[in-house]
């Protein structure tokens, strides 16, 4: 059962990883009012918008997808280090 939530753990934080490099990738080719990036900025804004409050843009550079990647993945660590 554990092994089961530890990859569940692990396949959920992976997704959202892929997400955030997929829409950061499609911010340099699609206008964001495209059907694609408005799907994926209705999953991935509620996660960015908290951490883009606190760390502002730096001039064109928006590294909020950068921290929350790492966030992800800490919380992912932390997550499955109570389980095994």
């Amino acid at each position: 059962m554990t092994f089961f939530i530890v990859q569940l753990i692990r396949s959920i934080a992976n997704l959202l990883i892929l997400l955030l490099v997929i829409d950061a990738i499609l911010s340099f080719f699609m206008p964001p009012y495209h059907p694609t990036r408005a799907a994926l900025g209705r999953i991935l804004n509620p996660l960015l918008d908290p951490i883009r409050r606190v760390v502002p843009p730096v001039g064109m550079f928006d590294f909020s997808p950068l921290i929350l990647i790492i966030l992800i993945q800490i919380v992912a660590n932390l997550l499955i280090s109570l389980f095994l």
